[in-house]
């Protein structure tokens, strides 16, 4: 799956929640989105890495809350891209991948 379709799939679960909960998605609602789920993040971070109470969970649910919350981010971030007409995949090209070491010609290269 390529970027685009997972951000449409992503579009199409988070506009149908929208409507069945009464949610205008504006453009503070995608940041304040975003925010809450960094938030949920940092808490099962910190759970995972034992420096907050774990609530009495498992690992292995301690885990899934990690990787859960990774997810949640993830998909904020695509959504919020796409409601400012973001071209994510460009950006990280343009920003990142113009420092891959294949193509970044330098002294540690030797060219």
């Amino acid at each position: 799956m390529d970027l685009t379709q997972l951000t449409d799939e992503v579009e199409a679960v988070s506009s149908l929640y929208a409507r069945r909960h009464g949610i205008e998605r504006d453009a503070t609602w995608f940041l304040l989105k975003l925010q809450e789920e960094v938030g949920e993040l940092t808490q099962a971070f910190l759970m995972r890495a034992g420096q907050a109470r774990g609530k009495g969970h498992s690992k292995q649910q301690l885990d899934e809350s990690f990787r859960s919350e990774l997810a949640d981010v993830l998909s904020q971030v695509l959504l919020m891209a796409r409601h400012h007409g973001v071209n994510l995949q460009a950006e990280v090209e343009r920003k990142w991948l113009v420092w891959k070491p294949d193509e970044v010609a330098g002294p540690h290269t030797g060219q």
